[in-house]
């Protein structure tokens, strides 16, 4: 397989008709080699456009997810963001590649210890992994200018919004079934949120999310 042709087709026919179109996000999808985070199993299909397994029915999003979610968050090089769910860890690196620092939380030892090794491979100093659940909140690490929850919530994820710093943005895939919308919640002020819809799509459930109440007869 030609690598860097993929990639470049990957950007071309997938990322770009889904109206990503920030320069800066581009630029990271050919710096940051998505192959290199991606099973060596399935590396064949680092550019395809679907959701990669990653072994305790966790996936990676598809590709054209991350770039919409990158430039939705808009992340600065002096902010702090944090991840729920580290995963493959290849959003976590292109997090790393904008912030000042990333605190990343994965629930499984295994998945944590393999992206630590390729961040390390790759150099990546500003990632701080934690082993543990931040389905509900994380209440470690103080606040934060970015959140990321990397897998969808069937409720939106109000807990999380206490550690967004004002002028903050948290990225979530909110709601059940087929039909869940991508959001962009921003922290105005102490008291004031401001909600954006971006996309419809369907990922895999962050385990351990808050759930409605159900009718049960």
């Amino acid at each position: 397989m030609d690598i860097e042709q993929a990639r470049f087709n990957m950007v071309e026919q997938q990322i770009r008709p889904w109206e990503v179109l920030d320069p800066k996000v581009l630029d990271l999808l050919f710096k940051v080699r998505r192959e290199d985070y991606v099973p060596q199993v399935y590396r064949s299909l680092a550019f395809v456009d679907m959701e990669i397994p990653l072994g305790h029915d966790e996936t990676m999003w598809a590709p054209r997810i991350e770039a919409r979610a990158l430039q939705a968050l808009r992340v600065q090089t002096h902010e702090r963001a944090l991840e729920i769910g580290t995963g493959s860890g290849y959003f976590t690196a292109l997090l790393a590649s904008q912030a000042s620092m990333v605190v990343s939380v994965e629930l499984h030892a295994d998945l944590k210890e393999e992206a630590d090794r390729k961040f390390r491979a790759h150099g990546l100093n500003r990632v701080q992994t934690r082993l543990g659940d931040g389905a509900r909140d994380w209440s470690e690490d103080g606040n934060f200018d970015v959140i990321v929850l990397t897998g969808s919530c069937p409720l939106s994820p109000t807990d999380h919004l206490k550690r967004l710093n004002p002028g903050g943005r948290l990225f979530a895939i909110v709601g059940e079934g087929p039909a869940m919308s991508a959001c962009l919640i921003s922290r105005i002020d102490a008291d004031a949120y401001h909600q954006d819809v971006l996309f419809e799509t369907s990922v895999r459930a962050l385990r351990n999310a808050p759930e409605p109440e159900r009718f049960t007869f």
